[in-house]
């Protein structure tokens, strides 16, 4: 298998919401590379039944990578042993980008950006440990401060096959005006692996204007796709029109596989799922009241199907949506 970074899409690892369920339904809208939710290599190693859950996948994930995080040499290690354990993992991604303090406070995520030695020992110890085809690293700009020239310097030899870069710095979070841009542009300009853009992008625009500025090989989306799954179809489709489609078959189908992977406590997981779907109708308000109080599955699926006939996104005719994977790998 041979990944061409040549206007890649992938889908951000996004905790809560990028599960196998959420991931089948991106793939369909033709997202090249999916990513687990992030997960802990103490975890892993540990046996933990839900963080072994969380590492399947669905048929069509391929190429599919799991990202895990620590900073302790010996548990990154017996993490990424069991990984090679289990089929069906193309890329280890190690997470040097999470700002949630209960990980970076503790030197994992984007903590590991104030000790890049030992970011890059990491990512060497994957590197030799691993059976999977690719690895990668996502990244910030530093912790406190951005640090980009640093950061690329010390990924420049580093082990790894491409580079994920969010253009922010941890203690930016995710303030929209703090997003930068040209800072990713220099990271790309000193690596000689390909470089993802990640950060704000939210449609077909600002997409194109990303890998203009930044000079990327490919863009990571996370937050904009969990309201809007089809942007992956609308940025390689080059427009901002919306696929023709039927938002409440859309939705039944991610609500159905919720359902039959997770069982009836599928139904409480995707209430999370319905307030992203259900934003900008009218009556949305009352819709997240209703189903945050309902726990049985049929009586959700007929609230769902009662909501979304009448918000049907019916647009022109446009190509097919099964040809949209023809180019993943």
């Amino acid at each position: 298998m041979k990944i061409k970074f040549d206007n890649l899409l992938m889908l951000a690892p996004l905790a809560g919401y990028t599960d196998l369920p959420f991931r089948n339904v991106v793939k369909y809208f033709g997202a090249d590379i999916t990513v687990s939710e992030m997960i802990s290599s103490h975890a892993l190693v540990y046996s933990n039944a839900k963080t072994l859950k969380m590492v399947e996948k669905s048929p069509n994930e391929t190429p599919y990578a799991v990202q895990i995080s620590g900073s302790k040499p010996e548990i990154i290690k017996k993490a990424t042993e069991i990984l090679n354990d289990i089929n069906g993992i193309d890329i280890i991604d190690f997470n040097c980008g999470c700002p949630a303090p209960k990980v970076a406070n503790h030197g994992n995520g984007s903590g590991l950006l104030k000790d890049l030695p030992k970011l890059v020992e990491m990512l060497t110890i994957i590197k030799q440990t691993t059976k999977t085809p690719y690895t990668s690293v996502k990244v910030r700009l530093g912790f406190d401060k951005k640090i980009p020239l640093e950061i690329a310097n010390a990924l420049k030899d580093a082990p790894i096959d491409y580079v994920v870069v969010h253009g922010r710095t941890k203690s930016d979070g995710y303030k929209k005006d703090r997003i930068d841009y040209d800072s990713i542009a220099l990271i790309k300009s000193i690596l000689k692996v390909p470089v993802i853009a990640n950060g704000e992008i939210t449609d077909y625009k600002i997409a194109k204007y990303v890998l203009n500025t930044t000079g990327a090989n490919g863009l990571m989306i996370g937050r904009a796709a969990i309201s809007s799954p089809w942007i992956f179809w609308q940025i390689k489709n080059q427009t901002e029109a919306i696929p023709s489609i039927i938002k409440k078959d859309l939705v039944l189908k991610h609500f159905d596989s919720m359902v039959d992977f997770y069982g009836a406590r599928g139904v409480i997981m995707f209430r999370k799922n319905l307030h992203a779907y259900a934003k900008g109708h009218h009556g949305a308000s009352d819709f997240r009241d209703i189903v945050n109080s309902l726990i049985d599955i049929k009586e959700t699926r007929n609230r769902i199907e009662d909501f979304f006939e009448t918000h049907l996104l019916v647009d022109r005719p446009l190509p097919q949506l099964v040809t949209l994977n023809a180019r993943s790998v």
